[in-house]
């Protein structure tokens, strides 16, 4: 008989307290042991139109809802009594007739509480005068193309009639892939490529990211114990294809934020060494903290297989690069930090006397230009592109200015220091050479943040079919200036996929996020990346926008808010609040000591979050993600920082600070899931304006 475990289950057990979870844990370890144990006190629900449905007692008022055949035992429910058995009396399991996938339904005739989803012409309410009647927004679909995605045989009749609203309000009660179905119809016009039958349901793709055969004491636990982490265990169909797909050459996911491209990832650096016992992979992003982020996530993964784990290397890309030169050196870099580089720039202004262009201009052409792409010599400074740079340089001035760049960098490199670009050039240098490659696999997360030499030595670290694969967003774009991917030979051209379906942010929070952004953003190859097919699959509340007339005003209310947060259930560790600066750090921290709580400072280093509130600076974001987040500090000249706008040298490069500002406060947004509050003294940042939660 086989042992499955629901979706449904897992997120219903995440809502009850710690003490209760021990206790259900227990009892689904007994059931999978002997299903039939007698002390379980298992009896039918008669009043289910599912006969299937039958009540498991935890203790006193503690019920598991399991779904019994003679072929499967399923873990479906969990909760009190009463919302136990309300949630049977209301759903049904079945596979689908067209498709075959194991569907949850919630049965229609038994949907009371909600009301009628529509009524006939003549019982529709009176409109208020000069008011249109909203249309319906499915009419073109017959119910054979309803039934060809999923959509259940009983709801096909109201789906047809749903307005806008009414999909909006009601969607989530359909199978998921019926509502992302219709969520592409509403954004497109047509209809997705339904998944094809299989001979078994338990194989169908739309049943394994919501049903999942367990075999093992161990899978159980993992299933159990890792409740938030769902997508360990359940993948998305969408998700599920660029994972199993072989690459002939590198190849890349993106998304926008929350679509789940570094599950997508980790799902595809899991497998990796599953395959290949010989495999030896890396797997890394742009800073420490996302690294650390991702190793306890891919242990969860390979938990079946933990010494699969010692054949992969988790770092970010600058650790990964000083620990490739340790191996071919012998010895550690010593690395130049930004300080460092501006006095040796400055040291060469003036040991030559070179006036013709600002101090900060010829720093900026040495970090964007000269240090970017590791240039060594005036013959590539003269050809090499300079997108960002608006201040063209003819010849002779750049003939000029190299004597200056070229006695910096030999300043450096008398020290004996590297700039983490000449580190990652020379580790591209190293082992472009040499045909034995340090891994089979290289997995790039954040992938927008790769600079020039940083690509460089990504592609020489490995070779071969589904060696390099990237995942990433350019709306998350924040460290680096844009640049041709395959003018340094990565070529992802028709091996690039794009995800839409965001599981992880509210539909209010993401169209708020994305208007930050422009609908469609194109790299220098001519990709484009569109956002405007993307769809969340759930609801929640509109963002709260707030501005006060001071500092105290502003941590007063972020105070309140946070003490009605705990009040509603979500828990400490579920709550993060960003600023811009460090400089603003102190507002996070007192608001959060105001409301009696404690508070953790996100840090480059994996912590245990547990009973605090994170804060930290927006860039410390980046893959993490909260119920509710909160944005604090965003005056005028905090957001974009006042320090940046100063330092730009031209209208691109104030062009450029403008959108890396935009992309870095649309991270720190699409951190959240449920609840969004932004918050800053007036005037506030002009950012806020462009949210336009009006429309």
């Amino acid at each position: 008989m086989n042992f499955l475990i629901a979706e449904s289950f897992t997120a219903s057990l995440a809502r009850l307290t710690g003490q209760e979870q021990k206790q259900v844990k227990t009892a689904a370890f007994d059931l999978q042991l002997d299903p039939a144990r007698p002390g379980l006190q298992m009896h039918r629900l008669t009043n289910s139109r599912d006969p299937n449905f039958w009540s498991v007692r935890v203790n006193q008022d503690i019920r598991i809802i399991i779904h019994k055949t003679e072929t499967s035992f399923m873990l479906a429910y969990v909760h009190h009594h009463d919302t136990a058995y309300a949630w049977a009396e209301r759903r049904r399991i079945e596979a689908h007739p067209r498709t075959g996938a194991i569907q949850i339904v919630e049965v229609h005739e038994r949907v009371e509480d909600i009301g009628p989803l529509f009524s006939p012409p003549s019982e529709q309410p009176e409109l208020m005068p000069g008011t249109a009647e909203a249309p319906a927004i499915f009419t073109g679909l017959s119910a054979e193309a309803l039934l060809n995605v999923g959509v259940p045989e009983d709801w096909a009749a109201d789906v047809r009639v749903w307005t806008e609203d009414r999909f909006y309000e009601f969607g989530d009660r359909l199978p998921a892939e019926a509502t992302e179905a219709l969520l592409e119809y509403a954004a497109t016009g047509q209809l997705p490529t339904p998944q094809p039958a299989t001979l078994n349901p338990l194989a169908h793709p739309d049943t394994l990211r919501r049903v999942q055969t367990i075999t093992s004491e161990e899978e159980l636990r993992l299933a159990l114990d890792f409740p938030w982490e769902k997508w360990s265990v359940f993948l998305h169909p969408s998700q599920r294809e660029v994972v199993d797909c072989d690459f002939s050459g590198p190849a890349r996911v993106t998304g926008t934020a929350g679509t789940g491209k570094t599950i997508v990832a980790l799902h595809r650096a899991a497998q990796a060494v599953r395959k290949d016992p010989q495999a030896r992979l890396l797997l890394t992003s742009f800073s420490r903290p996302l690294a650390n982020a991702l190793r306890p996530k891919l242990r969860v993964l390979l938990a079946d297989r933990p010494e699969t784990l010692n054949r992969v290397s988790i770092s970010s890309f600058e650790d990964a690069a000083i620990d490739l030169y340790q191996l071919a050196t012998g010895r550690r870099p010593t690395l130049a930090s930004v300080e460092v580089q501006q006095a040796a720039v400055e040291r060469a202004i003036a040991d030559f006397a070179y006036a013709d262009l600002p101090a900060r201009f010829v720093f900026a052409e040495w970090r964007q230009v000269i240090d970017a792409w590791n240039l060594t010599d005036l013959e590539n400074y003269a050809t090499v592109p300079r997108i960002g740079r608006r201040n063209r340089l003819g010849s002779k001035q750049r003939e000029q200015l190299w004597p200056v760049l070229e006695a910096a960098r030999n300043t450096l490199a008398a020290r004996g220091l590297l700039t983490s670009s000449q580190l990652f050039a020379a580790m591209a240098t190293h082992f472009e050479k040499r045909d034995e490659k340090p891994f089979t696999h290289v997995i790039v997360d954040e992938a927008q943040d790769l600079g020039v030499t940083e690509l460089s030595m990504m592609a020489t670290l490995a070779s071969g079919p589904n060696a390099l694969f990237f995942a990433g967003d350019l709306g998350q774009r924040i460290f680096q200036m844009p640049f041709s991917w395959l003018g340094l030979g990565v070529d992802v051209r028709g091996r690039s996929s794009s995800l839409r379906i965001n599981y992880r942010t509210s539909r209010q929070i993401r169209e708020a996020a994305d208007r930050l952004l422009p609908p469609r953003v194109r790299d220098v190859d001519g990709l484009e990346d569109d956002r405007t097919g993307a769809q969340s699959v759930f609801e929640g509340p509109a963002p709260k926008i707030n501005q006060y007339s001071d500092e105290a005003s502003e941590i007063a209310a972020v105070t309140a808010h946070l003490q009605n947060s705990i009040a509603e259930g979500i828990e400490a560790n579920e709550i993060g609040i960003f600023v811009r600066s460090n400089d603003h750090l102190g507002r996070a921290r007192a608001a959060v000591t105001a409301a009696r709580l404690k508070a953790r400072q996100l840090t480059e280093q994996a912590e245990d979050a547990a009973d605090c509130i994170s804060i930290g600076t927006m860039h410390l974001a980046k893959g993490l993600e909260f119920k509710c987040v909160i944005v604090m500090a965003c005056d005028d000249e905090a957001l974009p920082l006042q320090s940046r706008v100063d330092e730009a040298t031209d209208e691109d490069e104030l062009s450029a600070v403008f959108e890396t500002e935009r992309h870095l406060f649309y991270v720190a947004c699409t951190r959240a899931r449920d609840h969004l509050y932004i918050s800053g003294v007036t005037p506030v940042s002009e950012f806020l304006a462009d949210l336009d939660l009006a429309r």
